[in-house]
């Protein structure tokens, strides 16, 4: 099982982890996980294959679920988005005494159609010749034919490494890409997770369908949805405050229930 790297805010309170998509690292989440860390512990995740975490020979959603149970000995408030939605579910799913409570971030425990704008990505960041590299500013450019959206360029650059004169990719790139398919899919299970479920969606993005609600119900019978206006898939990067908020009430509703 890999190693995870992980970053802690908080020292009082009760746990909370927290897993990235795809792309992503746990610093993505630094911003609401400070907000949090008056009133809680707080973990943030590099998931397997994504920033100073192990890489790994395959992409398998147990594997990642199993290393994010394995990551407390207490039961945790576990959030996740997009690849880390997945997993957080998964986990819920696998290891229930170990989720107090679980929070999905613009996903859906569904497969996808497809992952072809992601293979685009990762193409394009496999297209640029690191050994000739001069900055970051020259990927930018690299990458703007490919990725025209300068938001999510910016997203991508920030697992641009320089270690001396040499450049690197964080994320395992080429396993990445051939292991797509896994990524856009679930694994089948019967389990169901009890506990209490925030799911929250992107107004202005597709992961998170009225046609995806039975598959979330028949896994997570206590779900809650809440749709966040102005936000795509990266919710928490495009309304952070509003997630905050969301998550705030969350843990107070749930810290009441069990008082």
């Amino acid at each position: 099982m890999s190693a995870l790297h992980t970053t802690h805010l908080g020292e009082q309170g009760s746990p909370v982890v927290f897993c990235h998509g795809l792309f992503g690292q746990g610093r993505n989440w630094t911003q609401i996980g400070k907000a949090l860390a008056d009133r809680h512990r707080v973990t943030l995740v590099d998931m397997p294959n994504h920033g100073r975490s192990d890489w790994t020979e395959r992409i398998d959603y147990v594997e990642m679920a199993d290393a994010i149970a394995d990551l407390s000995d207490e039961p945790v408030t576990l959030v996740g988005h997009s690849m880390g939605g997945k997993a957080a579910m998964l986990a819920a799913l696998r290891h229930p005494e170990k989720v107090a409570r679980l929070v999905v971030v613009d996903v859906s425990p569904v497969a996808y159609r497809s992952a072809d704008e992601f293979r685009g990505f990762i193409d394009a960041m496999l297209g640029i010749d690191l050994g000739s590299l001069g900055s970051r500013a020259d990927a930018d450019a690299a990458l703007s034919a490919a990725v025209p959206d300068p938001g999510i360029r910016g997203f991508l650059l920030q697992n641009l490494r320089r270690d001396g004169d040499a450049w690197a990719w964080l994320p395992n790139l080429e396993v990445l890409r051939r292991d797509l398919d896994a990524l856009r899919g679930f694994p089948e299970t019967d389990a169901v997770y009890e506990g209490p479920v925030l799911w929250i969606a992107g107004a202005d993005s597709g992961y998170v369908r009225d046609e995806f609600r039975d598959a979330m119900e028949a896994r997570f019978p206590q779900v809650r949805r809440v749709t966040v206006k102005g936000a795509g898939h990266w919710v928490h990067s495009a309304q952070p405050a509003v997630v905050t908020a969301l998550l705030e009430r969350f843990l107070d509703a749930e810290a009441e229930r069990g008082a």
